[in-house]
């Protein structure tokens, strides 16, 4: 799926739908689920329904599902240092941009 040509609105949608068919999987109606997350029914369904929410209710949300393991790609822990590249002369010390001739 195209995530980057999708407008934040259609991205709240397709998660809603997302975490509606993970709840289903899980065999989970939404008044358990919601409980489970410590948020309320109507809070859950507006999540589902992709029309905005909280991060943390988002958290809760996934928490209860079980599926912590996917915020691991949103910022992923760099193996290789930075800074342990530049001292080793893979990175510019600097950016030279070309001066436009005259």
């Amino acid at each position: 799926m195209a995530f980057e040509f999708m407008t934040p609105q259609e991205l709240a949608a397709e998660l809603g739908s997302r975490l509606r068919h993970l709840r289903i999987r899980k065999m989970l109606d939404q008044k358990e689920l919601a409980a489970r997350a410590g948020i309320s029914p109507r809070t859950l369904i507006v999540l589902e329904q992709g029309k905005g929410s909280t991060v943390e209710t988002l958290l809760r949300v996934l928490k209860a599902l079980d599926s912590l393991a996917g915020l691991d790609g949103l910022a992923p822990t760099p193996t290789i240092s930075p800074i342990a590249m530049m001292k080793a002369g893979r990175l510019p010390q600097r950016v030279v941009k070309k001066r436009p001739k005259e």
